[in-house]
């Protein structure tokens, strides 16, 4: 179950993150073969003004990518599984070039991202993978080039701003420190709403579960805090929402219509309790009104 949601959330975290910079796909199919690529990317070939500050996210998506998310560091045969979805996409790329009687950069090759809380050194030699610190921080350890593949080790990445959207996928206090860095953001950030509801979603269907393990148990711990954020912003929003709704029938009420004069006094009508709305709203004039409320002023 913990898997299960993880992938779940994992796949539409990733996937709301990364649709900004170009096209993504979840759990794509590889024909004739019982697997699934848990997500693909590739990048718009006109890369967006101003693209989300995704720091190291946004570095490993600079080109076509597969990603694979794991809750748990993933076993030999796992890697192996991974690999060979890269190859399948790869055999699509060649065959492609084929087609059009265009050769292929080798270097325009999708690239396979593995993501795992923690890995052990066993599992990187194994991998005859090695760190690249000249071209990647700490936590990325890259395969052999002809394999185009890494493993992000997400425990050991820096916490710094730019690997803070990799480290929400790790697990225990990494994660936790890193909702906690979610929940510091700013509140008018581009992120910061949409990820603290994936991550409530989340805690919800771990929550569901009828037994939970000390597993699940710990997550539902760790995702507390994100999910109250996201319930008490969503209760906000709602209260707000119903505020604005009151103004705009009292003002319809007063004056038969919204025109954009009226429309456009809202928001500083917003800083104002109900309370001393009302009575302004059914008393002061239209004139009065544009004095004290219009952004012109």
């Amino acid at each position: 179950m913990t898997r299960q949601t993880h992938d779940q959330f994992a796949k539409q975290y990733l996937k709301e993150l990364l649709e900004p910079l170009g096209t993504v796909e979840i759990s794509r199919e590889i024909p004739g073969e019982t697997l699934q690529i848990d997500l693909f990317f590739q990048p718009s070939p006109e890369p967006p003004s101003n693209p989300p500050p995704l720091g190291l996210l946004a570095q490993l998506a600079s080109t076509p990518c597969l990603w694979e998310p794991f809750r748990n560091c993933p076993s030999k045969r796992e890697i192996s599984s991974c690999v060979l979805k890269l190859l399948y996409i790869h055999g699509e790329f060649y065959r492609q070039a084929t087609r059009d009687k265009q050769p292929i950069d080798t270097q325009t090759l999708p690239n396979l991202w593995i993501l795992t809380p923690t890995v052990s050194e066993r599992v990187v030699e194994l991998c005859g993978a090695h760190a690249d610190e000249k071209n990647w921080c700490t936590g990325v350890y890259r395969f052999a080039e002809l394999f185009h593949t890494g493993i992000i080790a997400i425990n050991q990445l820096p916490e710094t701003p730019e690997t803070l959207w990799l480290r929400l996928l790790g697990k225990g206090g990494t994660q936790k420190r890193a909702i906690q860095q979610v929940l510091e953001l700013p509140d008018d950030d581009p992120q910061r709403r949409s990820i603290l509801e994936l991550i409530g979603v989340w805690r919800i269907n771990v929550q569901a579960k009828i037994d939970l393990n000390p597993e699940d148990q710990e997550l539902v711990m760790e995702l507390t805090p994100a999910y109250l954020k996201w319930r008490e912003d969503t209760v906000q929003e709602g209260v707000q929402q119903a505020k604005r709704v009151t103004i705009e029938t009292l003002l319809r009420t007063r004056f038969g219509s919204l025109d954009e004069e009226l429309v456009g006094m809202i928001d500083s009508m917003m800083e104002l309790a109900l309370e001393e709305l009302i009575p302004v709203c059914m008393q002061a004039s239209r004139e009065e009104l544009l004095a004290r409320f219009s952004p012109e002023n």
